[in-house]
């Protein structure tokens, strides 16, 4: 048995240990004090508490669930200013500044010296390859020339066509003289409209509706189930191991996705590469597989990063769709006065019984706009990113509180100029931007 000097030297050792860590801990939280103190903003305890943030969010502590997207404008207009700072003691000091204005943010997506992409942040979408995601400067611009060529008028065109035809599709399953159709959740019929639009605009796999459930012959799933799997389990892969893939039926799924993702979109490489002399294609897909045999405009593909882009394509363009449309549906449900104001253009500008072709697009004024603020209420991506590469200085606007506030006070001055010191993390926040009534002049109601 150990003796009493000897747990007494142990509790000792325990003890100093304890006290110096948290001793750094508090030291390193009163720097960045110290160091965001001209950029007031919210202060917690921890970033997150991991699981226990799905039951409580007890005040000062950890900010609560979804917190980006719920608080919307109100931490600006409480703090006083359009640029605020989080500050975070646990698990480790951290600091991140959140902007909503809209010169700061200008300055900061066109100084991509100063202000660039975290990169190792996107490491999670590179599972299949690089990506035009997950880089950043020459890299980013090796990516982006390559696919920027397949984003034309023509190819818009095929979008247009494509939604048509799906859509059409869609409607024919329902059946004729069907008054309502009930659905258990929207997102059932928008998830697999944009995932069939961009499939066949971008990638040249043309899918009926009937078909987009059937498991092809070598196959466990099929491509919907296999990509919506690989969406919504993302970062479920992360944490669970090989090892461990078996020991539910979800990890089981999740790895089988992934695999089966992986083996549908080298079938869709191969099978183009192999109709490679075909120029009738001009999509996307046909930018990145020439990109991967040969150099386009000096710039060219690994097959890593082929499988990669492929990936990210397919992702960025089909779930982001399909969620704005999801809370468009929504939206026009509960505002029944601009569901009908958009139906009665509709109306007028497409004679009934006469298929809509792109060339009414530029007359569907309404439509256009339902969509704007769609995004505006409801953006696909709250946080956009970035890091500052050097000690700089970024300048921003008092927050306005009120539409009547916005009205009678000069909302461009004075501006406040402050010190961003060199590796700060920055937050473009989108629904603080979005929800910035020195640009919304009219008062937002609450949403039912």
């Amino acid at each position: 048995m150990m003796d009493l000097p000897s747990k007494l030297t142990i509790y000792a050792f325990l003890f100093t240990f304890a006290l110096l860590w948290i001793t750094r801990r508090i030291v390193a939280y009163k720097r960045l004090l110290t160091l965001y103190h001209d950029i007031p903003g919210p202060r917690f305890f921890a970033f997150s508490l991991g699981l226990l943030n799905f039951r409580a969010h007890p005040p000062y502590i950890t900010p609560p669930r979804n917190f980006g997207f719920h608080s919307k404008h109100a931490e600006y207009e409480r703090f006083g200013w359009d640029v605020i700072s989080f500050i975070f003691a646990w698990p480790s000091s951290r600091a991140t500044i959140w902007v909503a204005d809209p010169y700061a943010i200008k300055e900061i997506v066109q100084s991509r010296d100063r202000f660039v992409k975290p990169v190792a942040m996107y490491k999670i979408l590179s599972f299949y390859g690089g990506n035009i995601v997950a880089s950043e400067k020459e890299e980013w611009k090796r990516h982006r020339r390559v696919a920027q060529p397949a984003f034309s008028e023509k190819n818009n065109k095929l979008v247009w066509d494509e939604s048509s035809r799906i859509v059409s599709e869609m409607i024919e399953t329902w059946g004729p003289n069907q008054d309502t159709v009930e659905v258990d959740h929207v997102v059932s019929i928008t998830l697999p409209i944009a995932l069939m639009i961009i499939g066949s605009a971008g990638f040249g796999q043309q899918v009926s509706w009937d078909e987009d459930m059937v498991v092809p012959a070598g196959h466990k799933m099929s491509f919907r189930t296999a990509l919506s799997t690989v969406c919504k389990d993302l970062f479920l892969k992360l944490l669970v191991p090989n090892w461990a893939s078996g020991l539910t039926q979800r990890y089981r799924n999740i790895y089988t996705a992934f695999d089966e993702l992986q083996l549908y979109m080298e079938e869709m490489i191969k099978e183009r590469q192999s109709a490679s002399n075909d120029n009738s294609n001009h999509d996307l897909f046909s930018n990145l597989i020439q990109a991967s045999e040969e150099s386009i405009l000096g710039h060219k593909l690994s097959p890593e990063e082929l499988m990669g882009d492929t990936f990210i394509f397919l992702v960025a363009g089909h779930e982001t769709s399909a969620h704005t449309l999801a809370f468009t549906f929504a939206l026009l449900a509960l505002y029944e006065d601009e569901q009908e104001l958009l139906y009665q253009q509709l109306k007028e500008t497409i004679p009934e019984g006469r298929v809509p072709t792109y060339e009414d697009m530029p007359l569907l004024t309404r439509s256009m706009a339902v969509f704007y603020e769609t995004l505006r209420l409801f953006p696909p991506v709250n946080v956009i990113p970035k890091v500052a590469v050097e000690d700089t200085t970024l300048s921003f606007s008092p927050a306005v509180r009120s539409s009547q506030e916005c009205a009678t006070k000069d909302y461009r001055g004075p501006r406040r100029t402050v010190h961003i010191p060199k590796d700060a993390r920055i937050s473009i926040h989108t629904p603080g931007l979005h929800y910035n009534r020195t640009h919304v002049i009219l008062e937002i109601q609450a949403l039912p």
